[in-house]
């Protein structure tokens, strides 16, 4: 099943976007978030009930191969681990570069954001 995701602007709505699937029933397991400010990502993280993609989704040796890589690389790895093809990792990379933060929903077969 390919993971379910959308792109937010700003923290606000993602906080607000987060609440409404919790509500419906989506389990925090199934949240993540990422942007390409690792601080940002941390922060959201720790402010609702979204995970970051860790080891656990990439795997150890996964993880100590990110800490040779860049950052973009990092983060395109981490989209492929959680589900994502490479284009559409690529493009998605590409837009968190842009300053905006994805929310990704793995594991439910319909989402309404």
């Amino acid at each position: 099943m390919d993971p379910k995701f959308k792109i937010f602007h700003n923290d606000e709505s993602l906080g607000k976007s987060i609440g409404k699937l919790t509500k419906a029933g989506v389990s925090g397991e199934d949240l993540y978030v990422i942007s390409f400010d690792r601080r940002r990502t941390r922060r959201n993280k720790k402010n609702t009930d979204a995970k970051k993609i860790g080891r656990k989704e990439m795997g150890v040796g996964t993880v100590l191969k990110n800490i040779f890589r860049g950052r973009q690389t990092k983060v395109e790895v981490k989209l492929k681990r959680i589900g994502f093809d490479a284009e559409k990792a690529e493009k998605l990379r590409v837009e968190l570069e842009k300053g905006k933060i994805l929310l990704i929903v793995t594991n439910q077969e319909k989402v309404k954001f």
